[in-house]
C-alpha cells in the first residue's frame, strides 16, 4: 500500500473535518462533510514498535512509512524488469539493493534506492545453500544450529554450537569449499521447536501447547488454520479453553526428517480464526491487512502464549536450522525458515507474526533455554515459518479484516 510522506503524522488525533458548499437546496445549503482519514497503522503497533526500536513514536511512523515506500518502489523496479540480486534494509531504515551492474545501479539510484554490486548476490548465495541443504540430506549436521543467506552480509552464515561435532565438522568442511562466500559463527546456541509440556492457554493438542497462527480459506471456501508444523506433526484435534475448535489436517514436519515447519488444520464448524492480532494486553489487537513478505531488516512482532507481545527485526530468509528437543529422538533439520531478532521461549509456536499491518509467519523455534524479559523490546533469536510460502504451498488465501 501506497503512503503519501505529505501526509500528518499525528496518527492518534482525528484530522479536522472541513465543510464544503455544494450547492443550494430549498432554501438551505447543502453541505459535504468531508470524513477523517482512518489512521495509516494502529496507535498501539505504532507504540510496540517505537518500544522495540528505542525510538520515539512518530519516528516510528517514519520508519514504517519509509519501508513501506521502499518496498513499494522495489516491486515497481522488478515489474519494469530491473534485475536485482536481493535487498535488505540496514538499521537506518535505508533499503539497499543488489545490482548485477553499474547500469543496475544507475536505475536503481534513480527510482530513489541506494545501490552496491555485490560480490556474490541472493542467486549465488541460494545456489551454494541449496547445496549446503543437500548434504544435510545424507548426514544430520549435529552441532550446527543453522544455516542462512545473509544479503546484507552478502554471504551463507552458518551459526556452529559444537564445532567438534563429527556431523559439523563434515558440514563445515564442505561450507568452507566455498570461500568467502561463507561466513562461519561459532558460539551459537542448541536450537529447538517451541511446543510446551504441560498444557497451557492458548491452543492446545492433547500434552502440548503451541500458540494460535492465522486463518485461510481454501478453493472450496473452508476455513483453515495456518501453524507451525511441528505443533501438529501427529494430526491431532485442537483445543482453544478445553474446547475442540479444528483437527489438524497436513504438517510438512517429522521428527528425524527433512522438514519444513508449516502445516494447516480444518476449523470445525462453527468456530472461526480472527482477523486481529492479539497483544497480550500490551496494545490493542492489529488487523491483519495482508501477507506482503517484509524486506530483511524490517521491524515486526509476534505474539505468543508464553512471552505474549515482542517485537524485534527480520534477519535473513531461506534459513536451514538443525533443531533437538533435549530428549532421545533424532534431531530435525527444517528449511524454508526466516530469522529475526524477536525473543520467544517454549509455547510461542505457531504464534503470529506481523509489520504494519502485514503478517509474516508463524513462530518455529529458538535457542535452547532462551529467556524474554517480558517487555515488548526483549531482544533474542528466533525462527518463524514465513507465511506466504505456506499460503503458497497449500494454495490458500488469507482471510484479512
Amino acid at each position: 500500500m501506497k503512503h503519501s510522506r505529505k501526509k500528518t503524522r499525528k496518527y492518534l488525533l482525528a484530522t479536522a473535518i472541513g465543510v464544503v458548499v455544494t450547492g443550494i437546496a430549498t432554501g438551505a445549503y447543502a453541505v459535504s462533510v468531508e470524513q477523517p482519514e482512518p489512521p495509516r497503522y494502529e496507535a498501539d503497533m505504532v507504540q510496540a514498535f517505537a518500544a522495540s526500536m528505542g525510538v520515539s513514536e512518530e519516528a516510528a511512523v517514519d520508519r514504517l512509512d519509509k519501508e513501506s515506500e521502499q518496498q513499494e518502489q522495489l516491486t515497481d523496479l522488478r515489474k519494469e524488469g530491473v534485475e536485482t540480486l536481493g535487498a535488505f534494509v540496514d538499521a537506518d531504515g535505508n533499503m539497499i539493493v543488489n545490482a548485477v551492474d553499474d547500469e543496475a545501479v544507475k536505475e536503481i539510484r534513480d527510482a530513489g534506492l541506494e545501490a552496491r554490486i555485490a560480490e556474490n548476490g541472493e542467486k549465488e548465495l541460494n545456489s551454494i545453500k541449496a547445496k549446503l541443504d543437500a548434504k544435510a540430506k545424507t548426514q544430520v549436521p549435529e552441532g550446527v544450529s543453522s544455516w542462512s543467506v545473509d544479503v546484507a552480509s552478502d554471504t551463507v552464515t552458518v551459526e556452529v554450537n559444537d564445532p567438534s561435532d563429527p556431523g559439523a565438522k563434515s558440514f563445515l568442511a564442505a561450507a568452507r569449499k566455498n570461500g568467502d562466500a561463507v561466513r562461519v559463527v561459532t558460539g551459537a546456541e542448541r536450537l529447538e521447536t517451541q511446543a510446551v509440556v504441560p498444557p497451557g492457554r492458548e491452543m492446545g493438542m492433547g500434552r502440548t501447547v503451541c500458540s494460535v497462527g492465522f486463518g485461510a480459506e481454501d478453493r472450496a471456501g473452508n476455513d483453515l488454520l495456518v501453524t507451525a508444523g511441528h505443533c501438529i506433526d501427529q494430526l491431532p484435534t485442537l483445543t482453544y479453553k478445553g474446547k475442540a475448535f479444528a483437527k489438524s489436517v497436513n504438517s510438512r514436519f517429522a521428527v528425524g526428517k527433512r522438514s519444513m515447519d508449516m502445516g494447516i488444520a480444518k476449523v470445525l464448524r462453527g468456530n472461526s480464526i480472527g482477523t486481529q492480532v492479539y497483544t497480550h494486553g500490551k496494545a490493542n489487537s492489529i488487523a491483519v491487512r495482508g501477507s506482503e513478505r517484509a524486506a530483511p531488516g524490517s521491524v515486526v512482532c509476534k505474539s505468543g502464549r508464553t512471552t505474549g507481545w515482542t517485537c524485534g527485526t527480520v534477519t535473513s530468509y531461506n534459513v536451514t536450522v538443525t533443531y533437538g528437543d533435549g530428549r532421545l529422538e533424532p534431531q530435525t533439520v527444517v528449511s524454508g525458515l526466516a530469522k529475526s531478532t524477536v525473543c520467544t521461549e517454549q509455547g510461542d509456536s505457531g504464534g503470529a507474526y506481523i509489520s504494519g499491518n502485514q503478517a509474516q509467519g508463524m513462530t518455529s523455534g529458538g535457542p535452547t533455554g532462551q529467556r524474554c524479559t517480558g517487555e515488548v523490546n526483549s531482544r533474542g533469536v528466533s525462527y518463524f515459518q514465513p507465511l506466504d510460502d505456506a499460503l503458497k504451498h497449500y494454495r490458500l488465501k488469507l482471510i484479512t479484516k
